[in-house]
C-alpha cells in the first residue's frame, strides 16, 4: 500500500524577480526555458513577489519593485531609505526558512536584474553566512552600501558566500560593463566566484545560464548524507 509522505527539505533557494515582474511570472519563465521547473528534491525554491510601490524610473507609477531608485544607472546614488525598507522583507523570507529548520549555510539567494541586485545586498550586506549568491543581468551602484559593508568587515574574507554572476553581452538595459564592474569591485573586496558573459543575449534569462545555475546550486547545496541513504 502506498504511503503518503510530506516532502521535507534540507536547503532553500530564494529567487528574486526583476522590476515590474512577479514571483509566479518568474517561475513560468524558468519553466518555459527549461521545459520543467528547477527541482532538486531536497531543495525548496522560493519565488517571492515584490510589493507594489511608486517607482521613480517609471515617473512614479506603481510597480512591483523591491526598492526605488533614482534611475537605472550604475552612477546613480543608491536610495538607501528604500533599500532598508526592502531589507525587512528579505529578512522575513530568510527567517521563514530558518524557522522551517534550514540553517543559513544551506540557503542561497539570487535574482534577475533588480532581483540580482537585491541578492547582492542580501549576501554581502545583510547576511554573509549564506551558502551562496547568484545575480543575472544585475549591477550595484558605484557608491553602494554593499561596498561599505565589505570594506568595514572584520571577519575573514574566505567566509563570504560564493558569487555566481551572468550577463548578456548584448544587454542594452543593463550594459554588461556594469555587471563586470560590479563583479570586479566585489572581487577586490574579497568575494570569490565567477562572472560569465552570455553571447547573443539581451536582458534575459537563458536556458544555458539556468542549466549552469542548476549545476552550481546542487554543488553548493548537495543532499545530506541521510537524504542520499534514503534514496538507496
Amino acid at each position: 500500500m502506498a504511503s503518503s509522505t510530506v516532502r521535507k527539505y534540507s536547503a532553500s533557494v530564494i529567487f528574486f524577480h526583476g522590476s515590474g515582474d512577479t514571483g509566479p511570472n518568474l517561475l513560468e519563465w524558468v519553466r518555459f526555458l527549461l521545459g520543467r521547473e528547477l527541482d532538486f528534491g531536497h531543495i525548496r525554491i522560493v519565488y517571492p513577489t515584490a510589493p507594489t510601490q511608486k517607482y521613480t524610473p517609471l515617473n512614479g507609477q506603481p510597480s512591483t519593485v523591491w526598492f526605488d531608485r533614482r534611475s537605472v544607472n550604475i552612477a546613480a546614488q543608491e536610495s538607501r531609505k528604500s533599500m532598508s525598507e526592502c531589507y525587512n522583507i528579505v529578512q522575513q523570507l530568510i527567517q521563514t526558512e530558518v524557522d522551517n529548520g534550514i540553517p543559513l549555510n544551506r540557503i542561497i539567494v539570487g535574482g534577475f536584474s533588480m532581483g540580482g541586485a537585491l541578492a547582492l545586498h542580501t549576501g554581502y550586506h545583510l547576511n554573509t553566512d549564506l551558502a551562496g549568491v547568484f545575480a543575472h543581468s544585475s549591477f550595484l551602484n558605484r557608491q553602494s552600501v554593499v561596498y561599505e559593508s565589505l570594506t568595514n568587515r572584520k571577519e575573514p574574507i574566505d567566509t563570504l558566500p560564493e558569487l555566481h554572476m551572468f550577463h548578456g553581452e548584448r544587454d542594452t538595459l543593463v550594459p554588461m560593463e556594469w555587471g563586470r564592474e560590479t563583479w570586479e569591485s566585489l572581487k577586490k573586496l574579497g568575494v570569490s566566484g565567477t562572472f560569465t558573459p552570455l553571447k547573443n543575449t539581451l536582458h534575459e534569462l537563458k536556458n544555458k545560464s539556468l542549466l549552469d545555475l542548476e549545476e552550481w546550486i546542487l554543488q553548493k547545496l548537495p543532499p545530506l548524507k541521510n537524504e542520499v541513504q534514503n534514496k538507496l
